[in-house]
């Protein structure tokens, strides 16, 4: 699981799902919604009288939404009346053209400000070399920060808002179920402008994510430089591990190592520990010039003892700053106005409180605590809180790490090796030639600088790009493993981009549904290398592991949600009260999921994941991305995989209870796996 910034980056998601009126709170007369419910009902008789009453809902919803966003500044009420009269669209035939004339404007828009992103953002996301600030201040800025205020201005955004007024999550999920894919486009457009958000505080919350990804991107430990309590070193001189993927991905390939990889992973776990609680100290990280013991937390230079400062609480500071930014647009939703409601019933299309009573009934089921038994027997050992990550029922567990870095390094030296072997990597998951080239050419691989990441184009012009960390010496299957799974999103992004019906329904419903693909990908790896696992038992032990998988991300997200509301409830507080905060809701998530079966209380472990601090209220896509990764897997047992991808991914952008209907049969559940997991300990035991 890698970090993302790939997805929708625009400044449109900003004010997407939400609407704003009066309640929006302290701002200029101008810009305060000036139209009156009479006049609304005037507009709204009068275009019933003059087109009849078949689409008396549409012109009901129309004219109520462009008033709920027109402003003094943008004319008087007789000017809005006028408006409505000049510019409502009766007739299906000249609907239809305005649609596509939009939807073909907004690609290039889109499209090419992804691009200009992309452009800006290349120094901080490639590995080109030590950065300068100059490129931070570039990427910070936002080309579609003025996006709503241009389209304001020149009133496209109100002809939108008047002939195709949006819907809400619950009527898109009773109605949508039987609308064709130019009804659903039809809605999606009608999402765009529903919210008037600053330009100024759109770039507030640019120069935040940016921010806080340059501190993620050069958040590296030097491995080699790390010294157990004997002073010596375990791990390879030249090893530079980011923080957390990397050292998360080190634990997991210390279970194959008999001779001291217990030992490695309690460092790794201890430099963990100082991370999370800030007692790091500073000039260790991103640095190889001291010597660290984290585990009692001396430094030494020379081979003697120093004293250096902790890094001050700046990874707090940064969810603080971003918190402030995007709290700063709440006043601008009515019905959304907690970026905790946008993320959820805005972004993901599925409320918050769905969501964490659905993690709830997972992580309390009974059967977590039979899967840590078997964890525990299979290792010899009770259970350390970093097993979270156990990663043995993998058959890739059990081969050798050297073995496996040998064999990708020499396949793939460079990211252009790489890329010459995309269309091969889909050849052999099932797709006719010509099909993996098409799908093939359509991405780029880039060296990243940090773990990588996969970027999706915006319009059919451009490519996807998938970002990789590749060392001089090639490609470490730490690196290959998580290139599959980004070469899995840029599969989707080039699926549901070309093969929609409509550009306004190209993507997935959310992140997690673009997630489940590269899980798909993921999984495939070994088989990609040539080194399938003859075990019988390999389904049994897939559907553990998977379990427990999901069992770890969706603590982790659990502690990321109630972190948010304690920010809302506590909007001043500084880095270091949010660092106590997080530190004690991360223990009281461990201890009433996860001590009942580890046998220890009050871990930390859950508050390390970098997501938190980069990519707020993300984590909940991966527990969503692994149930539906899960759900379709089992549907397309049997079936041609790239078939199914092909048909399932260009679904298009619905909301995810129908787009599941339509691509499995039926809504996202955690019963299939729970299910699964439980036939799984029949065997195994």
């Amino acid at each position: 699981m890698a970090k993302k910034n790939y997805l929708i980056l625009f400044a449109l998601l900003l004010f997407i799902f939400t609407q704003c009126t009066d309640k929006c709170g302290d701002k200029k007369t101008a810009d305060i919604k000036n139209i009156t419910d009479m006049t609304i009902k005037k507009v709204q008789n009068s275009l019933i009288e003059k087109f009849g009453t078949d689409n008396k809902d549409l012109i009901e919803r129309g004219v109520a939404h462009a008033a709920s966003l027109w402003r003094a500044s943008d004319g008087s009420e007789s000017e809005f009346e006028n408006f409505c009269f000049d510019n409502y669209i009766n007739d299906a035939n000249e609907k239809l053209i305005v649609f596509e004339k939009t939807s073909k404007n907004f690609e290039s828009l889109w499209g090419h400000g992804n691009k200009i992103t992309l452009d800006l953002n290349e120094n901080m996301h490639l590995d080109n070399g030590p950065y300068h600030k100059i490129d931070a201040m570039f990427a910070a800025y936002s080309p579609e920060a003025h996006f709503a205020d241009d389209f304001y201005a020149n009133k496209i955004a109100f002809v939108i808002a008047l002939n195709f007024p949006p819907f809400s999550l619950d009527e898109k999920n009773a109605m949508g179920v039987n609308w064709n894919s130019k009804e659903w486009a039809y809605a999606r457009l009608g999402d765009i402008f529903t919210a008037r958000v600053p330009a100024a505080l759109s770039q507030a919350i640019s120069q935040a994510g940016t921010d806080a990804d340059i501190y993620i991107s050069e958040y590296n430990i030097y491995m080699g430089h790390l010294l157990n309590d004997k002073g010596e070193k375990l791990f390879p001189e030249d090893m530079v591990l980011l923080s957390h993927w990397n050292l998360r991905d080190e634990i997991k390939s210390n279970y194959a190592n008999i001779e001291n990889g217990l030992e490695k992973q309690d460092i790794v776990y201890s430099v963990m520990k100082r991370i999370i609680d800030q007692s790091i100290p500073e000039k260790v990280i991103n640095s190889g010039e001291y010597e660290w013991n984290p585990i009692n937390n001396t430094v030494l230079e020379n081979g003697s003892e120093i004293q250096l400062s902790s890094e001050p609480d700046t990874r707090y500071q940064q969810i603080v700053n971003n918190f402030r930014s995007l709290k700063a647009t709440d006043s601008y939703y009515v019905d959304l106005n907690t970026f905790i409601k946008r993320s959820f019933s805005g972004d993901k299309e599925i409320p918050q409180e769905e969501v964490e009573k659905l993690f709830d009934e997972y992580l309390s089921s009974p059967v977590a605590k039979e899967v840590g038994k078997l964890i525990s027997k299979r290792l010899g050992r009770d259970l350390r809180p970093y097993d979270i990550w156990y990663d043995g029922f993998k058959a890739r567990s059990s081969i050798d790490a050297n073995l496996l870095n040998s064999i990708t390094e020499n396949k793939y030296p460079n990211a252009k090796a790489l890329e010459a072997d995309l269309g091969n990597i889909l050849v052999k998951l099932g797709w006719p030639k010509e099909r993996a080239s098409f799908l093939a050419s359509k991405v780029v691989v880039d060296p990243a600088r940090g773990s990588g990441h996969a970027w999706g184009a915006q319009m059919k012009a451009e490519n996807a790009h998938l970002r990789t960390r590749i060392s001089s010496k090639g490609m470490d299957y730490k690196g290959y493993n998580i290139a599959v799974h980004e070469f899995g999103h840029n599969v989707e992004q080039t699926i549901s981009l070309h093969d929609v019906d409509y550009y306004m329904i190209n993507g997935v419903p959310n992140t997690a549904f673009t997630e489940a693909l590269a899980f798909l990908f993921q999984k495939r790896d070994l088989q990609l290398l040539g080194m399938n696992d003859p075990n019988p038992n390999k389904e049994h032990l897939n559907n553990l592991d998977l379990y427990w998988q999901v069992f770890e991300i969706m603590g982790v997200s659990m502690v990321d949600m109630k972190v948010w509301k304690w920010l809302y409830e506590n909007p001043e507080a500084t880095a270091t009260q949010l660092k106590n905060a997080v530190i004690q809701i991360s223990k009281d998530i461990w201890n009433k999921y996860y001590a009942d079966i580890y046998g220890v209380k009050d871990e930390p472990i859950l508050a390390i994941y970098t997501h938190m601090i980069s990519n707020p209220l993300y984590l909940a896509n991966y527990s969503f991305g692994h149930l539906i990764d899960f759900q379709i897997e089992q549907y397309i047992t049997g079936k041609d995989f790239a078939k199914e991808v092909d048909r399932i991914w260009s679904l298009g952008r619905l909301t995810p209870d129908v787009w599941m209907q339509k691509a499995v049969g039926e809504s996202i559940s955690i019963k299939p796996m729970i299910a699964a997991t439980e036939e799984a300990l029949k065997h195994i035991n």
